[in-house]
């Protein structure tokens, strides 16, 4: 069975609004060390300082940004912006272009709860959508 976003057009138009950057619970932003790494050199930290405010190891050893406050990301500035959209991980560049989210149209439809801008605008070229999957799936 093919996914959900090989055989319906997508439509979405990001809005800024933040909300990807908000989520209860157990959510958490997965970053590789050279993600790690590039946000480091733009936020202009000591890597002992970085590591000890802005990251996180989880008990399977996955390397996450530190939780923010009220279940935002860390890096969610008070207006709802990026404070590192030039240098943001994998997870956040392919938003909402996820395995999960764009694979079936229950998830697509739901994940609007979420996200204003899904449904919204232009349709996504597939081939967009293929390579964010395959971004997020060689994470």
């Amino acid at each position: 069975m093919k996914p959900f976003f090989e055989t319906h057009a997508l439509h979405f138009s990001c809005t800024r609004c933040g909300r990807c950057c908000e989520a209860p619970g157990d959510y958490v932003v997965y970053l590789s060390t050279p993600e790690a790494e590039r946000i480091r050199i733009q936020r202009g930290l000591s890597r002992s300082w970085f590591r000890r405010k802005y990251l996180k190891r989880l008990e399977d050893g996955q390397l996450v940004l530190a939780p923010g406050t009220d279940d935002r990301c860390i890096f969610l500035d008070a207006r709802g912006r990026c404070g590192i959209y030039a240098v943001r991980p994998v997870q956040c560049r392919t938003y909402p272009f996820w395995p999960e989210i764009a694979g079936s149209r229950r998830a697509w439809l739901s994940e609007r709860h979420r996200c204003e801008g899904i449904d919204r605008g232009e349709v996504v070229p597939v081939e967009k959508i293929r390579r964010a999957v395959k971004a997020c799936l060689a994470e």
